[in-house]
C-alpha cells in the first residue's frame, strides 16, 4: 500500500552559549545599561553564573573575543575601555523592530485603509469600471475577461471599455514625523523602568522608516528642563536625568522642526508619562511639580493650539493612569484636534505603529 510515513518532529535545539543566543541578551541588556558595554558584559556574567547559560565548549571570554572579532566591540588598547559600534546600534534597533513589529504583525494591529481610495501605491478590496485617465497597472485583467465573457459571450469573444476594471489603490504621502520622548526623573520613579520602552519603540520607529519608508523623516526630540534634539546614533545611550517636564519647550522645538520641513503630512509623537511642571522664563526656570499649574499648562494649551494653526496633529501616549492627568491630556487633546492613547508599556509600541501607519494614508481621488 502506498502512502505516506510521518515520524515525530523533532526542532533543532540551539545549544545553550550560541553567539547568536549570547548577542540577542547582550542586545537587549544594553537597552536597560544605556549603551554601556562593560556594565551589559558584567550583568550577563552575572546571568552565566545564576543560570549557566554558557558550557565548557564556548564560555564567555570565547564569546567577547567573538564580539571583537565581527565588530561589535571596539576595545581602547591603552585604557581597556570597551564600547559598542555603530554596527551594533544598528543591531539594537533591528532588534526593537523585530520585537515590537512582529507582536503588530502577529495581532493584526497596523493593517488600516482608508475609507476611500484613489491612484496610489497599494491595492484595496475595491472595484470600478475605467475611466479615462486610470493607470493601465491597476487594470484587473483576470476579472476583465471574465467580464467580457459575461457580457458577450465565449464564441465570439471581444472587450470593450466597459468591460475593464479597476483595482482601487490606496495613496501614501510623505510624512514627517517628530517623536518627542519625556527624560524627566519621573521616568524611572515608583519601581517602574519607563524610558526603556520609549527608547525601543523610539528605535524600532526609526528602523521601519530608515528601511521600509526611506522618504518619510524622522526627528527625535527629548524633554525635561529643556528640549533638545537627538540623533538616531544617541537612542541606545539615552537615559532620564533629575528634570522636570517642560512639555512647552518640547512642543516649542518639534513644530520649529516641523515648519522647515517641505511635507505636506507632519505630526508629532509624543510619550509621557506625568503632567507638564516647568517653564523657563529668560535664563530661570519656573517650576511647580504640586498638581496643576495653571501658569504651566496654559501656556502648553497655548502651544498645542499653536500647532494646530500649522496643521501639525499631535498624538499623545499617555503612560500614566492618574485621572486628573488623564484630564488634562483630553483638554490638551481637544485643544490641539489631534489623538490620545493611555497605553500601558507593554502596547505602547503597537499602538505607536499602528497610529504611524494609519496616519500616512491619505486619500485622493
Amino acid at each position: 500500500m502506498r502512502g505516506f510515513g510521518f515520524s515525530q518532529f523533532k526542532p533543532n535545539q540551539i545549544p545553550k552559549g550560541g553567539f547568536e543566543e549570547l548577542l540577542k541578551l547582550f542586545l537587549e541588556l544594553l537597552n536597560y545599561t544605556a549603551g554601556d558595554a562593560g556594565e551589559a558584559l558584567a550583568w550577563l556574567n552575572e546571568l552565566d553564573k545564576q543560570y549557566n547559560i554558557t558550557n565548557d565548549e564556548y564560555g564567555m571570554g570565547d564569546f567577547i573575543d567573538e564580539l571583537k572579532q565581527k565588530g561589535y566591540l571596539d576595545e581602547n588598547k591603552q585604557s581597556g575601555e570597551i564600547t559598542i559600534t555603530a554596527k551594533t546600534e544598528q543591531s539594537i534597533r533591528q532588534s526593537a523592530l523585530e520585537e515590537i513589529f512582529g507582536k503588530l504583525k502577529k495581532s493584526g494591529k497596523g493593517n488600516h485603509r482608508s475609507p476611500q481610495s484613489g491612484q496610489g501605491d497599494e491595492k484595496n478590496a475595491e472595484r470600478r469600471e475605467f475611466e479615462f485617465g486610470d493607470s493601465l497597472d491597476q487594470i484587473d485583467m483576470t476579472q476583465s475577461i471574465h467580464n467580457a465573457q459575461v457580457n458577450h459571450g465565449i464564441g465570439d469573444f471581444m472587450m470593450t471599455e466597459r468591460d475593464l476594471e479597476v483595482e482601487e489603490m490606496d495613496y501614501k504621502t510623505l510624512t514627517s514625523t517628530v517623536l518627542m520622548i519625556d527624560v524627566s526623573h519621573s521616568m524611572i520613579l515608583y519601581g517602574e523602568d519607563r524610558i526603556t520602552p520609549a527608547k525601543k519603540v523610539a528605535m524600532a520607529l526609526a528602523e521601519l522608516i530608515r528601511t521600509k519608508y526611506p522618504k518619510d523623516t524622522l526627528d527625535i526630540v527629548v524633554f525635561g528642563n529643556d528640549a533638545w534634539p537627538i540623533t538616531l546614533q544617541d537612542l541606545p545611550y539615552l537615559q532620564v536625568g533629575p528634570y522636570h517636564t517642560n512639555t512647552y519647550a518640547g512642543l516649542e522645538l518639534a513644530a520649529d522642526i516641523l515648519r522647515r520641513r517641505k511635507t505636506h503630512n507632519k505630526q508629532i509623537f509624543m510619550i509621557t508619562d506625568g503632567k507638564p511642571t516647568c517653564l523657563k522664563e529668560g535664563t530661570k526656570y519656573y517650576k511647580n511639580s504640586i498638581g496643576l499649574d495653571r501658569k504651566v499648562v496654559n501656556k502648553t494649551l497655548n502651544m498645542a493650539a499653536q500647532c494646530k494653526r500649522l496643521k501639525i496633529p499631535i498624538t499623545t501616549f499617555m503612560i500614566a493612569k492618574d485621572p486628573y492627568l488623564q484630564q488634562f491630556v483630553r483638554k490638551f487633546t481637544e485643544t490641539n484636534g489631534g489623538k490620545a492613547f493611555y497605553s500601558s508599556l507593554n502596547n505602547l509600541g503597537e499602538y505607536i505603529f499602528e497610529d504611524y501607519a494609519k496616519n500616512r494614508r491619505k486619500t485622493v481621488r
